[in-house]
């Protein structure tokens, strides 16, 4: 039976729009259900028609970007996904000003602001995200992080269906948060960026990514930073002192080369990704007295096997 929410959709967006779309190919961790309804928007036009379906049907809607720091639940989550198509990828560069599109990622960003002779911005390329999502969490890296940036944002308010223009001061940024309302979807930003030698970014960039190749699990699925850095710590440091590295719970394991590193193999669930992720909190607790605070966004009931976390990180 054809699911009217897919149909009303797939009549008034212009961009793509699948039916029960499986969510676990477009995160970085490979893994969750379906959304009832996955729309690739290109223009404001398809985000108007995903705020009227929505709140006409009463449900919740969701922007995934790259999804990078998202964990879909295994049964999958029953609204309507959004992802940024091209129609919000662009880049204006002038006189120190950059204006982006929220759909770029983040690390070819970095690059065309490096050739462009521009500093300041070379630890986006160790971000897997969109400008979008990075000024939703916003994102760091390396020392410096978006609101180091930003001057101005425009958002869609999915709610009211409007186009709006956010100064710096009205994001409540600080450390890898904002005070974004859910519905507003993040479309386009404007940064403040000083000049610089291209060369001398450039080699900063290959640094860094140097720096990533060799600490970071690259090659395997995972989320990036899985738990915010306690103050004057490391939460890294932290799991690796309690001797983490390498648990696993299912197809969900502690990275062995970065412990604030959490990757998946063939098989793994949503559930096992956030049963690791509890037990890692529940032993660095027990262990430190430190409570570490999961970044990571979750969509859907993500399940959590509570009698694998009573047993301890440790067992079997």
């Amino acid at each position: 039976m054809t699911d009217p929410v897919h149909a009303e959709l797939a009549a008034a967006c212009q961009g793509r729009v699948v039916a029960e779309a499986p969510l676990a190919a477009l995160t970085t961790l490979r893994v969750g259900g379906p959304a009832r309804v996955l729309v690739t928007a290109e223009h404001d036009g398809d985000l108007e028609a995903v705020s009227a379906v929505c709140r006409e049907h009463g449900l919740p809607w969701a922007v995934i970007g790259r999804g990078s720091n998202l964990l879909v639940a295994d049964a999958g989550w029953p609204g309507v996904a959004v992802v940024l198509g091209r129609g919000y990828r662009s880049l204006e560069m002038a006189a120190g000003q950059v204006v982006a599109g929220a759909a770029e990622p983040l690390p070819s960003l970095a690059v065309r602001i490096a050739d462009a002779g521009y500093g300041g911005f070379a630890w986006a390329c160790a971000v897997p995200g969109t400008l979008g999502g990075a000024v939703r969490m916003n994102a760091g890296a390396h020392g410096g992080d978006m609101a180091s940036h930003l001057t101005e944002v425009e958002v869609f308010r999915l709610s009211s269906a409007t186009r709006e223009q956010w100064p710096l001061s009205a994001l409540g940024l600080s450390y890898r948060h904002s005070e974004l309302p859910d519905d507003a979807v993040v479309v386009a930003a404007t940064m403040a960026l000083e000049a610089a030698d291209p060369e001398q970014v450039r080699a900063e960039i290959a640094s860094i990514r140097a720096w990533r190749r060799a600490h970071q699990p690259l090659n395997e699925p995972n989320c990036g930073s899985v738990f915010t850095n306690p103050p004057g710590d490391s939460a890294g440091r932290l799991i690796d002192r309690t001797g983490l590295k390498g648990c696993t719970v299912g197809g969900a394991q502690v990275s062995e080369r970065h412990a604030n590193f959490v990757v998946t193999r063939r098989g793994a669930t949503a559930t096992d990704v956030a049963t690791l992720i509890a037990c890692v909190v529940a032993e660095v607790e027990r262990t430190h007295g430190v409570r570490l605070h999961p970044e990571v966004r979750r969509l859907g009931a993500v399940e959590v096997d509570e009698a694998r976390v009573a047993r301890g990180a440790g067992a079997s």
